[in-house]
């Protein structure tokens, strides 16, 4: 079923004792801006909502796979991007052809991701075939409603990496975590973008899902099980293709806040301001 109407939506998390997204460029400390608050990338937010999609699609949930599939996830025996979309039939064919425009719609109609966040198909060995997917869906970067703490460990491991005699110096590391913090990011999804890449009613709900069980088998050393936790998702649905209201007013709506000034422990201490509109259809996930 083709999507109709604008939606909007605020996603609300938190985090405790874990590193939600670490910045490779300072070692991999959690992401901070200058004024002190957390970050979480929009591409890492999107990493997940693709891993929860893919995990959907082998669930039998939705019917089309990813295209951006982790090295680490990727289970159709594709080693890059280049190769899975050389290993579709029709896909090779419109490569071969030069057909941009038929490329553009058979990558959208096979895969979720490339149809909801658009992709941009330029390979080593295209022979002059670039093609540019715009999606529907967009999504901010994450920002937590305080300036966080980060906490530093020294870690050591109890073997060397390599055979030597003397305690090597890779035995030596850091770990960081954050005690605790809460973080909102918003995000739209455009009609018009929509019917130009096929995106329906039925990848809005998966998008939907997904993000309601965003840190489901997310788990890792820097993010252990129970330390990411999705507290609200705020699903704004309007009557119409452009809004009743624009996305910068939805997403005002909701205030996060802590209750007692800027400290905060646990989600007991978080406070949610809500003004809805009398006119937008509104969903509320409470986790």
């Amino acid at each position: 079923m083709a999507l109709e109407n604008k939606i909007d939506f605020k996603v609300v998390f938190a985090v405790k004792a874990a590193n939600p997204n670490g910045d490779p460029l300072n070692g991999n400390r959690p992401r901070q801006t200058s004024d002190g608050y957390g970050e979480v990338s929009d591409v890492a937010l999107k990493r997940k909502i693709r891993n929860r999609l893919q995990d959907m699609y082998h669930d039998g949930e939705i019917a089309s796979d990813i295209f951006v599939q982790s090295a680490d996830r990727a289970d159709d025996g594709y080693k890059s991007l280049k190769d899975r979309a050389e290993g579709d039939d029709e896909l090779k064919k419109a490569m071969k052809d030069k057909d941009a425009e038929s490329f553009a719609k058979i990558a959208e109609r096979k895969w979720i991701d490339v149809r909801s966040f658009g992709q941009v198909f330029a390979f080593k060995d295209m022979k002059n075939l670039s093609v540019g997917v715009r999606g529907p869906v967009s999504i901010q970067t994450a920002r937590s409603i305080t300036p966080i703490m980060i906490n530093e460990m020294q870690i050591t491991k109890s073997v060397n990496s390599v055979t030597s005699d003397k305690k090597s110096a890779d035995t030596m590391g850091m770990k960081y975590s954050i005690d605790f913090a809460v973080y909102e990011f918003n995000g739209s999804i455009n009609v018009q973008l929509a019917e130009k890449t096929g995106f329906t009613r039925e990848d809005a709900d998966a998008i939907h899902k997904a993000l309601e069980t965003l840190f489901e088998n997310d788990e890792s050393a820097s993010r252990p099980a129970g330390s990411m936790e999705v507290l609200r998702v705020y699903w704004w649905e309007h009557d119409n293709k452009l809004g009743k209201h624009s996305s910068a007013a939805m997403h005002r709506s909701v205030k996060v806040q802590p209750k007692n000034g800027e400290f905060m422990n646990n989600v007991d201490d978080v406070e949610f301001i809500e003004e809805p509109f009398d006119d937008v259809k509104e969903d509320v996930f409470r986790g």
